[in-house]
């Protein structure tokens, strides 16, 4: 998936004040997003990192390169090059993070660019609150068709008296895509 559609509904989300009409927004884009990427684009969404914290401050992304002319970054390459700033330290360290910061938003549109900076500072204020997210994966998961060649991520589809069930968080993340203590 291309996070410029996570970026596009972030901002269809932020313009949309209705309960339902952001809950159907943001099930779509779920809809899409395959099992793998599936609570990367919940973290996302949600505001937050599977990384938590990548140590990237406001001066990393004061002066951000000429946005990209054509989407090209998925779900992955972005969640791959946040974990490896999150991995950078010591001697060095600021300058490196700040270098693989610039190369990402390089090679993002500037609708990408904006949604990246305002997801790594923690300012992505969209009104999806955890309740809404909650919705939305249901509504993603209980809508979606089996997988071919494996275990379905709607689990539910076959046993309708539990409740639908979505891929876990990423592995090494250590809790829940939202959580009950997020802003």
């Amino acid at each position: 998936m291309r996070i410029t559609e996570v970026a596009r509904t972030s901002a269809v989300v932020a313009e949309t004040s209705g309960r339902k009409a952001k809950v159907a927004a943001l099930a779509a884009c779920l809809g899409e997003a395959g099992a793998p990427e599936a609570p990367i684009v919940v973290a996302y969404l949600s505001g937050e990192l599977p990384q938590r914290q990548i140590g990237v401050g406001y001066a990393a992304l004061r002066d951000a390169p000429p946005p990209a002319d054509v989407p090209a970054l998925t779900v992955a390459e972005v969640d791959a090059t946040f974990t490896e700033i999150g991995a950078v330290s010591g001697k060095g360290s600021v300058a490196r993070r700040k270098e693989l910061v610039a190369g990402l938003l390089g090679r993002a549109t500037r609708g990408e660019q904006d949604f990246l900076v305002r997801l790594l500072a923690g300012e992505l204020r969209q009104g999806a609150l955890d309740g809404l997210m909650a919705e939305a994966i249901a509504a993603a998961a209980t809508s979606r068709p089996p997988t071919s060649g494996g275990r379905s991520c709607c689990a539910a589809r076959s046993a309708p008296s539990r409740p639908p069930r979505w891929p876990t968080a990423p592995p090494g993340c250590g809790r829940s895509p939202w959580r009950s203590d997020a802003r």
